[in-house]
């Protein structure tokens, strides 16, 4: 009985945080709106404008890389977004008082992640009923979906950690926008656009060595129905790599943030 206790003190608080983050939103729908709007309007884009001269260049369209690309930048642009109101909870000393509240002290990270989750599998889901009324479908079992829809939420999860580490500290404002600046970089280098062998030869072996390119390329296999167990398990260590540096950095980065007040 009190396991169950202890157990609720941990999760209530975490899940009435992550209902916080999802009422800011809809106050701030622009947040959100940066996760599903954006992506959608490049791949309308590409499709009106790029996708014949695609398929007489490359014999296919690229939708099944397209699209997966198209999620995981979309995902990572609303949490990057997301992370720049957290400087400002900094300095106003909310974070102070989450710290000192009666609640576990790393509910507000777990809520934070838990609403980033929640934002990816939204837009996600949005962008791939995009992505089939322009002709993407699942060569495989449709049960491929579950799993094409759970690989970006693994991608939030630690680039959810990456931005708390860069927003709980002072001036994080420019390396935000720094680490925006690279993340969509990475995803444009995944073959999304346009397949990797026509990249420009010094390019190919950095694209193909990226963290992101495995993701985008076990979504594209669940897609057309192919293996995915090498590129997912290549793409599983980089992101258990990536989380074991930068959640310890965002634990401890939220440690200082909340005991001094302000920026770590």
């Amino acid at each position: 009985m009190s396991t169950a206790r202890t157990t609720n003190r941990r999760i209530l608080p975490a899940l009435i945080l992550t209902e916080r983050m999802l009422m800011h939103w809809r106050l701030h729908p622009m947040v959100p709106l940066q996760a599903v709007l954006l992506p959608t309007l490049l791949l309308l884009t590409y499709y009106l404008v790029v996708s014949k001269s695609m398929v007489m260049v490359t014999g296919t369209d690229n939708l099944a890389t397209l699209v997966p690309m198209c999620i995981v930048a979309g995902t990572m642009m609303g949490t990057l977004n997301a992370g720049f109101h957290i400087p400002g909870e900094r300095d106003s000393g909310l974070l102070s008082r989450f710290w000192v509240m009666p609640v576990h002290r790393g509910s507000f990270l777990v809520g934070t992640t838990l609403a980033e989750v929640a934002q990816t599998v939204f837009a996600g889901f949005l962008i791939l009923l995009v992505g089939m009324s322009l002709g993407l479908r699942f060569e495989g079992s449709w049960f491929a979906v579950i799993p094409f829809l759970l690989i970006p939420v693994l991608v939030t999860i630690v680039f959810t950690a990456i931005v708390i580490a860069v927003s709980v500290r002072t001036h994080s404002a420019p390396l935000l926008t720094l680490l925006g600046g690279v993340a969509i970089g990475l995803a444009f280098c995944t073959g999304g656009v346009a397949p990797l062998e026509h990249f420009p030869a010094w390019i190919q072996p950095i694209a193909r060595a990226q963290p992101l390119t495995p993701v985008i390329d076990s979504m594209r296999a669940l897609v057309e129905g192919e293996p995915v167990g090498g590129s997912l398990l290549v793409g599983l260590v980089w992101l258990i790599g990536l989380a074991a540096v930068f959640v310890p950095l965002a634990v401890r980065g939220y440690r200082r943030a909340a005991q001094s007040g302000g920026a770590g």
